[in-house]
């Protein structure tokens, strides 16, 4: 094991300035889920999913795990800053099943009266490039909107430069450079 840093962004908006052209509904063939505490399973195994072999694991190793994602979906929910309004999934509905297939998630929490803070926003790998993230940071910061915040903020890992350019579409932009120490095995 070796000893690295991990170089993050933390992005910002201010919610009234979000390019309406950004706005994305949820495409055709797929709905949005809000927020219930019987679907947090379904969050935490769509963010192991999401997440497993990213990066991101090595400044965030719960996100490695299935078990690791469902103690983390348990404790931000359980929150006091949780905000359930901000809080979706995003699932492919089938007409051959009656049960729709989860493909993302997003969460939300309001550290301030006027911030929110994304959380864990994850597309499954194959479902990617389909406008999903878009749609579910869409539908998060209109909850977050909903409950009154004028900001909304995120930390993105900087290697993810296709999620970059989506909160770039947003109009997120970098207002601090963060190092992660990690723990990274090479082969």
């Amino acid at each position: 094991m070796a000893v690295t840093y991990i170089k993050r962004y933390r992005m910002e908006v201010r919610l009234d300035r979000v390019p309406s052209a950004s706005w994305r509904e949820v495409p055709e063939g797929f709905r949005l889920f809000p927020w219930e505490p019987r679907l947090c399973n379904q969050h935490a195994d769509i963010k192991w999913e999401s997440f497993r072999d990213e990066i991101d694991v090595h400044v965030f190793p719960c996100l490695g795990e299935r078990e690791g994602c469902r103690l983390l979906m348990r404790e931000i929910s359980g929150r006091k800053d949780f905000v359930p309004e901000a809080t979706w999934l995003v699932a492919r509905e089938s007409e051959f099943s009656a049960k729709p297939q989860v493909c993302g998630t997003v969460q939300g929490l309001m550290p301030s009266r006027r911030e929110g803070a994304i959380q864990n926003l994850g597309v499954h790998p194959q479902f990617r490039d389909l406008r999903l993230g878009q749609a579910l940071l869409t539908a998060a910061l209109r909850g977050f909107m909903q409950v009154g915040c004028r900001y909304a903020h995120l930390e993105v890992t900087v290697q993810n430069t296709a999620a970059i350019r989506l909160y770039e579409r947003f109009g997120f932009h970098r207002v601090e450079t963060l190092f992660k120490v990690s723990e990274v095995q090479f082969a």
